[in-house]
């Protein structure tokens, strides 16, 4: 069998990169590469004690704004309805900026372009063009750097907004709900910000994915990165960003009618079904079960009894009940589906698993059997989900098999009784030359609680361990060719998962690491990968490896 050995380390995403491109000549050629330049201003940029109503920026070409409505961040940040732009769907050589109201006075304004400006027949970039004036004798001109990352993925999505607020008398930690901040900025397409013409003193700063566009914190769909402490201008000048989704606050939205013995009740944030309580009048044979809709946030209320043509219900909420009472249309029947959450083949360390339509009460494995290639019963045991619509049936896999799983008429069977027809499935295994093994040794300076996950190509946690053992060594066994990642999470609180922050309480999330570049696993492989996981809060990690290519290909070819 091959076997891989290699070394290297987890890193957080890259916090300090602050080195912007510059644009050069063509060296030949008769394509124009040079993006468009700005050859007057009126007023000209910098200026102070502006009282204009109009601003005027004239390029030695014709422009184009693209997304301009996206890209143009105004720092402090003014109504969409408080000025006109020009131009919004043509050309011109110049840009016009009309005001509609009056500015704040001693105050520095940057009209930051992004990425809007193009020429308009090669379509070459102007990047982050500004545009800076002052209603004041001065232009502030301090500035704040950084990175913002995503706390838990991978990937950190583009624009992000940076809100800073002053800390004065009116300020609080609602504040950031209610009003809009003084600055803003925005990553927009990568992951790095750069505040600038910023006025001395003491802020609050955060980094908010702006859902909305409104400039403010919206819980429940916006992700947010904060500082437990203000900061202090001139002496702050790199602000890094863990940017999370917060537990969003439950809503919830009015029940709907599906069928006279379904109702559908919409929520946002996690549900507690025991707020649910039917408030209508009902017979001691009606009886109600709540699960879990997998595709849509919604709980699926079942009931059965006698026939109605309503339910009222109460959904209680912090200090009150809100009532509903929905009425019953035209019946529509839903019928038993029952189908294999696996096509013909199974993975050695997965589980048969069944996946059904409505919720099922009762199993009974008398009538399942299960056989094997040479036709002998294979034992198994059963396991109804806790959501009521997913049955497992647990057996041991053998490499190279075939299996026939056949369910009698109620094997199965629903919340009001019915059952299905005889059902058949067959699925194979593969043999064990088509895995590989990847072998994984942690070596870390503390011994905090953890979880360690593997994850395929797709992002799916294809193995895992929220237990150390004595050797921090840990197997992955019978893993289908690919690539796979390493994720680390620091579990500060012992609960086997990763914690999200919370803004109000000043929580943040759990620290989550990944590994440097995929591990390339092939089939009839061994690979022993060692990972060093660096100290809390550490801020640029190094990657080494203890072989080189000359060894990797000799033992590739033991």
């Amino acid at each position: 069998m091959q076997t891989l050995v290699r070394y290297f380390i987890l890193i957080f995403p890259p916090l300090l990169l602050f080195q912007c491109a510059r644009v050069s000549s063509p060296t030949g050629g008769e394509k124009d590469s040079l993006p468009p330049v700005m050859t007057n201003a009126s007023p000209k940029m910098n200026t102070i004690f502006f009282d204009k109503e109009e601003i005027t920026i004239t390029f030695d070409e014709f422009i184009k704004l693209k997304d301009i409505t996206k890209q143009l961040i105004i720092s402090p940040p003014m109504d969409q309805d408080k000025y006109k732009i020009k131009p919004q769907s043509s050309v011109a050589k110049k840009i016009k900026i009309e005001l509609l109201d009056s500015l704040i006075p001693n105050t520095t304004y940057t009209f930051n372009f992004g990425e809007s400006v193009l020429d308009n027949n090669e379509g070459n970039l102007l990047p982050f063009f500004q545009y800076t004036l002052s209603t004041g004798a001065v232009i502030d001109s301090l500035e704040i750097k950084g990175v913002v990352t995503d706390a838990y993925e991978i990937e950190t999505e583009p624009y992000t907004s940076i809100h800073l607020y002053p800390i004065d008398s009116t300020y609080t930690d609602s504040t950031i709900f209610l009003k809009k901040p003084f600055y803003v900025t925005s990553t927009l397409d990568s992951v790095i910000y750069n505040f600038r013409n910023l006025k001395g003193g003491s802020y609050e700063i955060l980094a908010i994915k702006d859902v909305g566009s409104n400039y403010v914190f919206d819980q429940n769909v916006d992700k947010i990165g904060f500082l437990e402490h203000p900061i202090t201008l001139p002496q702050d000048s790199i602000i890094n960003f863990r940017l999370f989704q917060e537990e969003p606050n439950l809503f919830w939205g009015r029940p709907f009618f599906i069928n006279k013995r379904h109702i559908g009740f919409g929520y946002y944030g996690t549900p507690d079904p025991s707020q649910i309580e039917v408030l209508s009048k009902v017979a001691t044979n009606f009886s109600s079960l709540i699960t879990r809709n997998r595709e849509t946030d919604t709980l699926d209320f079942w009931f059965k009894g006698p026939a109605l043509d309503s339910l009222k219900f109460g959904i209680k909420e912090v200090d009150t009940t809100k009532v509903f009472t929905i009425k019953f249309k035209k019946e529509i029947k839903d019928s038993l589906i029952i189908e294999p959450m696996f096509s013909k083949i199974i993975e050695l360390r997965d589980t048969f698993k069944i996946k059904t339509n409505l919720p099922i009460t009762k199993v009974n494995p008398d009538l399942i059997k299960i056989t094997n290639i040479d036709t002998l019963d294979v034992p198994f045991s059963v396991h109804l989900d806790d959501n009521f619509d997913r049955v497992a049936l647990e057996f041991d896999l053998q490499p190279n098999d075939h299996y026939k799983i056949r369910l009698s008429p109620l094997a199965l069977v629903d919340f009001w009784g019915n059952t299905h027809d005889t059902i058949f499935y067959q699925v194979k295994t593969k043999a064990i030359s088509d895995y590989g093994n990847l072998n994984l040794q942690l070596i870390r300076s503390d011994s905090d609680p953890f979880v360690i996950e593997l994850l395929n190509k797709k992002g799916e946690v294809k193995g895992s361990y929220d237990t150390a053992n004595e050797l921090d060594y840990y197997q992955f066994p019978l893993l289908s060719p690919g690539e796979y990642l390493f994720r680390y999470i620091r579990d500060e609180n012992g609960n086997k998962k990763w914690d999200t922050g919370n803004y109000l309480k000043k929580i943040q999330p759990e620290e989550v690491l990944y590994s440097v570049k995929p591990v390339d696993l092939r089939a009839n492989w061994d690979v022993n990968e060692t990972l060093r996981i660096p100290d809390k809060n550490t801020q640029i990690i190094k990657t080494t490896t203890i072989i080189d290519t000359t060894d990797t290909e000799k033992k590739f070819q033991n």
